[in-house]
C-alpha cells in the first residue's frame, strides 16, 4: 500500500523504469494536474510518455468550463500526439481511480485506489493511498469504459454532459485569507459575487510599465537576439504572494478569463512562494493575451498609455478553487 510519495511513485518512477503510456480512470480529473505530470517528467529529463485519461463522474456533476477548454487545449494544441481525453457520457457515472502503465504493449505496472488525477490528491494536503495491480486488468477496464465516453475535443459533447461555468457553482470561503491580511475585493458581476478575489496591478511602484520585466519582459537585454517580444509574467505584490490565494510555485493552474480563453499557469520567480505568474508552456502565451485584448501586434511594446486607451492598468483574479482562478480584463463596453 503506497500512502506517501504518491506523485513520485505512481506517476515518475514507472517512466524511470521504461514505461511510456499510461491509461487512467478517474472519477475526477484536471488539465491543471495533466499539465502538471508532462512538465514534471520534462524536469526530471524523462522521456515523452502518451496519457489517455477517461473522466467518470461527468454524468452525475457535468463538468467546469474551465477544466474543459484546458482539456481540449492541452489535447489538440498543447499535446496532441502525447493526450487523449474523453468523458463519461451514459449513466452509471464511474467513481473509480486506476492507472495502468505500458510499454508499448506491455504491461509494466498498475495501480488502484483513492487517488483522483488532481494536483491535491497527490499533494500532502489530502491523504490518499493506492495499491499495486495488474496494468492488464486496469487497461481492461479502461477499454470497458470507451464505448460509454466521448472525446473531450467531440463538436457535440455539450449536448451530452453539463459543461457549466466554474463561478455559478463554486464559492470559496474568505476567512482563512483575511486572516493572513490580504486585501480582498469585490464584484458587481452577480456570478463572481462570494468569490476571494485580489486585483493585480499592472504597472510598477512608481506606477509606470516596467520596460524590461513584467508585461515587456520579451524586451530584456540579455544578449538574445532571437528573443520573442510577447514573452511576459504578471508581477504580484508582496500582499499577495505571501498569501495563500495562489497555490505555491510547484502546482500548476487553470486560469480562465473573462473572454473565454483557458490559460495553464504557475507561479515564478525566487522562492516557492513565487512572485510573479507566467504560463510555463510559453512564456509568451501571456504576452500574447494581454496584446490582443489592447489591440496590439504581437511583438509590441507595451505603455501606459496603452493600458490608459484599453480602460485599465490592473487585472483581477478570483479564486474558485486550488487548481481553477477566474481572470477579469474587462472594461465598460464604453471605453472598449
Amino acid at each position: 500500500m503506497i500512502t506517501k510519495n504518491l506523485f513520485d511513485k505512481v506517476l515518475i518512477d514507472p517512466v524511470k523504469n521504461g514505461a511510456d503510456t499510461l491509461y487512467v480512470v478517474s472519477g475526477y480529473a484536471t488539465a491543471a494536474m495533466t499539465f502538471h505530470h508532462f512538465e514534471s517528467l520534462k524536469k526530471n529529463h524523462e522521456k515523452q510518455i502518451k496519457i489517455n485519461l477517461i473522466v467518470g463522474m461527468c454524468p452525475y456533476d457535468g463538468l467546469s468550463l474551465s477544466n474543459h477548454k484546458a482539456f481540449q487545449q492541452l489535447a489538440s494544441v498543447d499535446f496532441p500526439d502525447y493526450f487523449e481525453c474523453s468523458y463519461i457520457v451514459n449513466s452509471p457515472q464511474v467513481h473509480s481511480k486506476a492507472y495502468a502503465w505500458f510499454q508499448g504493449e506491455k504491461p509494466v505496472i498498475g495501480f488502484i485506489g483513492s487517488a483522483n488525477y488532481t494536483q491535491n490528491a497527490f499533494s500532502k494536503s489530502q491523504r490518499e493511498l493506492l495499491i499495486s495491480c495488474d496494468p492488464k486488468l486496469g487497461f481492461d477496464y479502461f477499454q470497458s469504459l470507451i464505448s460509454d465516453s466521448i472525446y473531450c475535443t467531440h463538436v457535440e459533447i455539450e449536448n451530452y454532459i453539463e459543461i457549466y461555468r466554474d463561478t455559478y457553482y463554486a464559492r470559496r470561503k474568505k476567512e482563512q485569507l483575511e486572516k493572513e491580511g490580504l486585501q480582498l475585493i469585490s464584484s458587481e458581476k452577480p456570478d463572481l459575487q462570494g468569490l476571494p478575489a485580489v486585483s493585480v496591478s499592472l504597472l510598477d511602484r512608481e506606477g509606470n510599465v516596467q520596460k524590461t520585466a513584467g508585461i515587456n519582459w520579451g524586451f530584456r537585454q540579455d544578449g538574445v537576439s532571437s528573443r520573442n517580444k510577447n514573452e511576459a509574467y504578471i508581477q504580484l505584490r508582496p500582499e499577495v504572494y505571501k498569501s495563500n490565494f495562489f497555490p505555491l510555485r510547484s502546482a500548476h493552474f487553470t486560469v480562465l478569463t473573462d473572454d473565454n480563453k483557458t490559460l495553464i499557469c504557475t507561479r515564478a520567480q525566487k522562492d516557492e512562494r513565487g512572485h510573479a505568474i507566467e504560463t510555463p508552456h510559453n512564456n509568451s502565451l501571456i504576452g500574447e493575451y494581454f496584446r490582443h485584448r489592447l489591440g496590439l501586434p504581437n511583438g509590441a511594446f507595451v505603455t501606459k498609455d496603452d493600458l490608459l486607451r484599453y480602460g485599465r492598468t490592473n487585472v483581477d483574479f478570483y479564486k474558485i478553487d486550488d487548481e481553477t482562478y477566474f481572470m477579469d480584463f474587462s472594461v465598460p463596453a464604453s471605453n472598449g
